[in-house]
């Protein structure tokens, strides 16, 4: 017990809860998005059972930690003409991932600009069932855990205690997550532009996934290798666009209504 209290492992316990709140914060979105389709009672709970099941799967991919590293070994190739690719469990988990991410941020987008009053004139059109809202949630879950899991071994390598470490952090994590995840929701349902913004967001994402399924599947499009996507780059993006975007609503805002 009393390694869990050595200076470095409490450093790497801080700045894996703080790494596992921002890389769950595309998760919260995504959830948001969903719950909002649901009749209003039943949006908090659908949050809820969402992060509830998000730090389930976590702590599940932590224990069988031989089984998730065991994914990253080839299952087939793919060699012709056009691509070479080693494609393993993690690639295609990513990949899939990335198409439905994909698939449903272009669905959203098209139904809020396309059909901008469908709320209000067909009431009965946005509400979807818990069950498959609920199902929704859990298979992004499922890939975003990847990119949580693969955080938390990099940051506690050679620690002692390091399984401990990562479950204690991801706990903390979806619990902070768990307290304003209803406020994030619900500020982001008042403003449409915001949810515009959150579904760009989510479809930049799910184009990262696809190209971090190729890079591990060491995949070679016209002899031309795809590289890895920094992080850093996304996380400027979405932190640029946000400030561009909270600067907008405050001119709004403050601008005399006509």
């Amino acid at each position: 017990m009393s390694a869990f209290f050595t200076p470095e492992a409490l450093t790497a316990l801080l700045t894996l809860t703080f790494l596992e709140i921002v890389l769950g914060i595309d998760n919260i979105l995504f959830i948001s998005i969903v719950a909002g389709k649901l009749p209003e009672n039943k949006q908090s709970k659908a949050t809820k059972i969402g992060l509830f099941l998000a730090m389930i799967l976590r702590i599940l991919l932590l224990l069988g930690i031989s089984w998730f590293i065991a994914m990253q070994s080839t299952l087939f190739e793919w060699n012709n003409a056009l691509i070479e690719a080693k494609i393993s469990g993690q690639s295609i988990v990513l990949f899939a991932g990335g198409l439905f991410l994909m698939y449903k941020s272009t669905k959203e987008i098209y139904e809020k600009l396309e059909h901008p009053d469908s709320d209000e004139l067909l009431p009965n059109a946005k509400v979807l069932s818990l069950s498959k809202a609920i199902l929704q949630i859990t298979l992004i879950n499922i890939v975003f855990s990847f990119d949580s899991i693969l955080t938390a071994v990099g940051m506690t390598n050679g620690l002692d205690n390091a399984l401990w470490l990562m479950v204690v952090a991801v706990v903390i994590s979806v619990v902070i997550m768990m307290l304003f995840a209803n406020a994030v929701g619900t500020f982001v349902a008042k403003h449409p532009s915001l949810q515009i913004l959150g579904l760009s967001f989510l479809l930049l994402i799910g184009f990262m996934l696809l190209a971090e399924a190729a890079h591990l599947a060491h995949a070679e499009i016209l002899g031309q290798a795809i590289g890895n996507v920094p992080k850093g780059y996304l996380y400027f993006a979405i932190s640029f666009s946000l400030l561009v975007e909270f600067i907008n609503m405050k001119i709004r805002k403050n601008s005399p209504s006509k």
